[in-house]
């Protein structure tokens, strides 16, 4: 079963309503102890719009950020959409110092999340996704695809080889990691037609790097 994070974010009806149609069972989940090995899932789903450091309060608030860095820990599939995947970084400029201390991210991939240099922002609608040669969350999707985004900032990792695909709206700039069993992307698969289907049905079969 696909586990959908339920941490008071919007957004996560869509995500739910494509996992349907591709006729997987999902639900939400509704407490962190419910990622516990004991748990029913196999699979799980961190989407949403916000904030970043109002995301992260409520994660620590309930409990679900050391649940889900656990889970990643533990190597189990993890996908992350928009929020999702900023999160998983340090820090982001979103959320500057507050009284000296910084706001800190999952902090399971290192590296920040920078605000986007230009004026028009946020960008809003669709646009087109460069693919790295072996991602298997891409696997079987044009080199080139269109995906639907809407966000200010966007990812910097340390480490370039986590980078599954990268597209440019002021500078090019990173879109999807892959790492062992973690997936995570910018862009809304579940608002992106039959491409963005494609691609949660290669992250429900496995497609993540290993």
């Amino acid at each position: 079963m696909i586990g959908v994070v339920n941490y008071g974010a919007g957004n996560l009806g869509s995500v739910m309503n494509a996992l349907l149609r591709l006729g997987e069972t999902a639900q939400f989940i509704q407490s962190p102890e419910e990622l516990s090995s004991k748990g029913p899932y196999e699979k799980i789903i961190f989407p949403g719009d916000g904030h970043f450091a109002a995301s992260m309060a409520s994660l620590k608030k309930t409990g679900y950020d050391q649940a889900i860095r656990e889970w990643i820990q533990a190597d189990k599939p993890f996908l992350g959409i928009c929020i999702g995947l900023q999160a998983l970084f340090d820090s982001s400029e979103e959320a500057p110092p507050v009284n000296g201390e910084a706001v800190s991210g999952l902090s399971v991939i290192p590296g920040e999340v920078k605000r986007f240099p230009g004026k028009k922002v946020p960008q809003i609608g669709w646009n087109n996704t460069q693919s790295k040669e072996n991602s298997k969350l891409f696997q079987g999707l044009p080199e080139v695809s269109y995906f639907y985004y809407i966000h200010s900032y966007y990812v910097e990792p340390k480490d370039a080889s986590v980078v599954a695909a990268q597209t440019e709206y002021y500078l090019p700039y990173c879109v999807a990691v892959e790492r062992g069993a973690l997936a995570a992307v910018q862009f809304h698969p579940e608002k992106s037609g039959i491409l963005g289907l494609k691609l949660l049905k290669n992250w429900i079969g496995g497609g993540h790097a290993g």
